[in-house]
């Protein structure tokens, strides 16, 4: 096929041998099948900044960090130059959590090379050798979905124990090989520590896991994961070989009597003070008497 122009400088420089064809084209980022050092790869080519939407991207900046204050300054503002901060900010984070992620033995694409806007990285098979199917392209047995459902829910898990959180996880960025599922597009991942969104973002994550699989297998419909995940995460107590039960019903603690009838009179106190100040009385006017 004719070589996409964004892909031109890298074989020139002999990072890609050859242009096979076209994968999908999305969005945010058309993705081709090359060929390189020998070996079939995919290059993810991100579209340009004027050809995607900034939306959705408030949620998941939160806490990212930035060069200087300089560029924090311009993608507050949203100027061109602004946005291609963004745009930067926003690929490097793919990249980065790629790295980061396949050393910690999360199923992810295994990155190469990232070069001018384009990501060459390992092109996820099925037990044929063609382009892995989407997840939600598959029709499942519910022993199927079960161990797919553990797959991810071990992989989550993986995730969040060194600080990571997709923020978008469906069966739409879902690829399944011979081994099981593999977790795909990721410039959206999110810092756990640092964005104040973290927590819903992570148990909807782990919802969007439960409701999809609850299609095949009903009895994960009703199951707890990111509640459980997400307080182990909480106070310290999450490893990878944590065994994860898939109810949670919070936490319990004994209530004093004495406590709480107080906390109710001084909630009444307040009350009762701030009906008197808007009727026109003091603020500082005697209590309710007990």
């Amino acid at each position: 096929m004719k070589i996409p122009k964004r892909l031109e400088p890298l074989v020139q420089e002999g990072l890609i041998d050859e242009v096979l064809g076209s994968l999908k084209s999305g969005k945010e980022a058309a993705v081709y099948v090359v060929r390189a050092d020998g070996v079939v790869r995919c290059a993810k080519v991100y579209k340009a900044v004027d050809q995607r939407g900034f939306h959705k991207q408030s949620l998941y900046r939160e806490g990212r960090q930035v060069r200087n204050s300089r560029q924090a300054r311009a993608m507050a503002k949203g100027s061109r130059y602004g946005r291609r901060e963004q745009e930067d900010v926003w690929q490097n984070t793919e990249v980065d959590a790629l790295y980061r992620l396949a050393a910690a033995g999360v199923r992810v694409p295994q990155p190469y090379n990232f070069i001018d806007g384009v990501l060459l990285m390992e092109l996820i098979t099925d037990a044929d050798g063609e382009a892995a199917p989407r997840l939600n392209d598959l029709d499942l047995t519910p022993e199927q979905a079960r161990a797919y459902h553990a797959s991810l829910i071990a992989d989550v898990v993986r995730m969040l124990g060194i600080g990571l959180i997709h923020g978008d996880l469906s069966e739409f960025n879902i690829l399944v090989d011979a081994q099981g599922p593999v977790i795909i597009d990721l410039p959206q991942a999110v810092d756990a520590a640092a964005n104040n969104h973290a927590p819903w973002m992570f148990k909807r994550d782990v919802a969007n896991l439960a409701a999809y699989f609850g299609q095949f297998a009903p009895e994960l419909l009703t199951t707890s994961y990111g509640e459980e995940i997400w307080h182990l995460y909480e106070h310290g107590h999450l490893t990878p070989e944590i065994s994860l039960t898939g109810h949670f019903k919070g936490q319990h603690r004994t209530v004093d009597l004495d406590d709480l009838l107080n906390e109710i009179h001084d909630a009444e106190e307040e009350a009762q003070r701030r009906r008197q100040a808007r009727d026109g009385d003091p603020l500082d006017a005697e209590p309710v008497p007990q």
